[in-house]
């Protein structure tokens, strides 16, 4: 069985639709920033069952576009877990409307998420033992 954070499951899958296209008749990057996002936040959750909120989306470049009918698979992988914060490396792959065999890897990110509770305030990821 794999961890969360070597899960070969996307965190999310999305189909990309008219609605979400640009003036030039591909997907607006936003649309793919606001999947990043939840995309990161599944793999988080996965990882500890925490409340996270989003602190840092680190570099986006778009590699390819992605088009109207394209199915984007968002993987989330931890990279680093620190106290209260997790950084995930979000990978995504567009399988083509127009060739569902045809598999691209469209961008990458790094997201931080930090654990937090009821009132917002950081909380440690793993529960801390006290000392004897």
């Amino acid at each position: 069985m794999t961890t969360p954070e070597e899960s070969t499951d996307p965190a999310i899958r999305v189909l990309m639709m008219p609605s979400d296209t640009n003036a030039h008749g591909t997907i607006f990057g936003g649309v793919i920033l606001s999947h990043l996002d939840q995309a990161g936040a599944v793999a988080a959750r996965r990882y500890a069952p925490k409340k996270f909120v989003t602190v840092a989306l680190d570099k986006v470049i778009f590699k390819e576009p992605v088009l109207v009918g394209d199915l984007l698979s968002f993987f989330g992988t931890v990279i680093r877990v620190g106290r209260t914060s997790l950084t995930i490396r979000i990978t995504v792959y567009a399988e083509r409307f127009s060739d569902p065999h045809v598999r691209v890897k469209v961008t990458e990110a790094d997201a931080v998420f930090v654990a937090v509770d009821e009132n917002r305030q950081p909380i440690p990821i793993r529960d801390e033992v006290a000392a004897p």
